[in-house]
């Protein structure tokens, strides 16, 4: 399914949309280049899910944690990675086993290490705005959409 953001705000939107109804634990990845929404869907996610601090990106911690009410959540960025192995250092399986949410930014960086999401967002610059193309892979996330 493909979707048009115009804007920031449809972006956080899209990222609120999926606040709501995404099943946990979820493993999500988020692909795109950089300045593509990533953070951004990421923050509206969190926004509707009750979180009121500060949402940054991770590319230098590679995991950020957020205690929500329901649930957990980790939000990774990959992009300094250099080897996907770095992941087992990280602990990343017990990131995605416990029972959270995960969203995985750059996940191509650890292909091979991760295992398949339950739902893979691409996200691109699209003229002034952007395009989403959302990939449904588990039966929890089909439902949904």
């Amino acid at each position: 399914m493909k979707r048009i953001l115009q804007d920031t705000e449809q972006t956080e939107q899209l990222g609120a949309f999926l606040g709501q109804y995404l099943p946990s634990p979820c493993l999500v990845f988020l692909s795109g280049d950089l300045g593509a929404g990533k953070t951004t869907l990421v923050r509206g996610f969190l926004r509707a899910a009750g979180y009121t601090g500060t949402v940054k990106s991770p590319t230098y911690t590679l995991v950020e944690e957020y205690n929500l009410p329901d649930h957990k959540f980790y939000h990774f960025d990959l992009y300094r990675l250099t080897d996907p192995e770095e992941l087992e250092w990280l602990g990343i399986r017990d990131y995605i086993d416990e029972n959270a949410m995960c969203f995985i930014e750059w996940p191509e960086r650890g292909q091979g290490v991760l295992p398949q999401p339950d739902l893979w967002i691409s996200l691109a610059i699209d003229g002034e705005g952007r395009s989403a193309v959302l990939e449904c892979l588990s039966d929890p996330v089909k439902k949904i959409f």
